[in-house]
């Protein structure tokens, strides 16, 4: 890990990001299971001490992007599954993550006042975009220390603002097609027309492929891409010979807007088909946002590698 947490093990409900995590960690344990409310030390191989946990808790039915529809709360009180492993592990350090809407859950107050009973905890809502990620994308951390109060997160000062238009290969890498098609779905016309009036043609640019969008379903490569979701979701309009082209983002393009960057090595994504390999990196963090936590946790810490065990339970 860049921040210089030693990965220990990870947890996921869903086999192929278990198989991901084993390829990117071959020396951790990959467990493949379905965590529950009385999940436990037998629920693990016995991987020592832990001084670290990351958790991230399902976040389909905290998010927005669920609508209208009814909410799960069993799905919501996955979030409590982290008290149970730091009442195994006892670790010096827990980092939550989850979409911000996860605050106006009515379990929440209850999940913070069990954390600070053993643990200082702070609040963070941070964007993916002001530690250098090519991406709008904020999430709340509940960033927890046992012996003092976590400071500030703050994003380093070399790290440079950066949009969407850093991500894209060069035109020509991927096939494109026609973007004015009697295929293409009309509200898709209807975002590209929108985006060319208001950058007048010859003027690449990204639209909301699938979905609802309320910006427009459009936005320039002059800005950092909006939130990448589970879903395969963002086009890329370009000129050729005067006339407008689309195609889909494609996998290696979003590793770069999800910030994945080589320490070393390249991240390994290979597993599944193209909707799973975006699903995954949808459902991710970005590196450079959580390598600035676990460095701000362990900064005074002189105890040298941070044991790591991270916990996951997919959508």
């Amino acid at each position: 890990m860049a921040a210089g947490a030693r990965i220990i093990c990870g947890v996921d409900a869903w086999d192929l990001a278990s198989q991901t995590f084993g390829d990117n960690f071959p020396g951790a344990c990959a467990v493949n299971i379905r965590l529950h409310q009385r999940s436990n030390r037998r629920s693990l191989p016995d991987i020592g001490p832990i001084h670290l946990l990351l958790a991230s808790p399902e976040c389909t039915n905290h998010s927005c992007a669920k609508g209208s529809k009814e909410r799960c709360e069993n799905s919501r009180s996955t979030a409590r599954y982290v008290l149970n492993f730091a009442k195994i592990f006892h670790p010096r350090w827990i980092v939550v993550e989850n979409v911000i809407q996860m605050r106006h859950w009515s379990g929440y107050p209850d999940l913070l006042q069990a954390l600070r009973r053993e643990y200082f905890v702070r609040e963070e809502v941070l964007d993916a975009a002001d530690f250098g990620v090519p991406q709008t994308r904020r999430r709340l951390f509940l960033v927890c220390d046992r012996e003092r109060e976590p400071h500030p997160i703050r994003a380093s000062s070399d790290r440079k603002p950066r949009n969407a238009r850093d991500i894209l290969d060069p035109f020509g890498m991927w096939p494109v097609t026609p973007l004015f098609s009697k295929r293409r779905a009309q509200p898709t016309l209807e975002r590209a027309a929108r985006a060319i009036r208001a950058l007048g043609e010859g003027v690449p640019f990204l639209i909301v492929y699938y979905g609802t969008d309320g910006s427009g379903g459009w936005q320039s490569l002059d800005r950092p891409l909006r939130t990448l979701t589970t879903l395969d979701r963002f086009g890329l309009v370009e000129w050729d010979s005067g006339e407008p082209t689309l195609r889909m983002l494609q996998v290696p393009e979003l590793k770069r807007a999800m910030g994945f960057r080589p320490v070393g090595r390249e991240y390994r994504l290979e597993r599944g088909s193209r909707r799973d390999r975006i699903k995954l990196l949808g459902n991710g963090v970005s590196p450079p946002v959580m390598e600035a936590i676990v460095r701000s946790l362990t900064e005074e810490c002189d105890s040298g590698e941070t044991s790591c065990f991270a916990s996951m339970a997919a959508e």
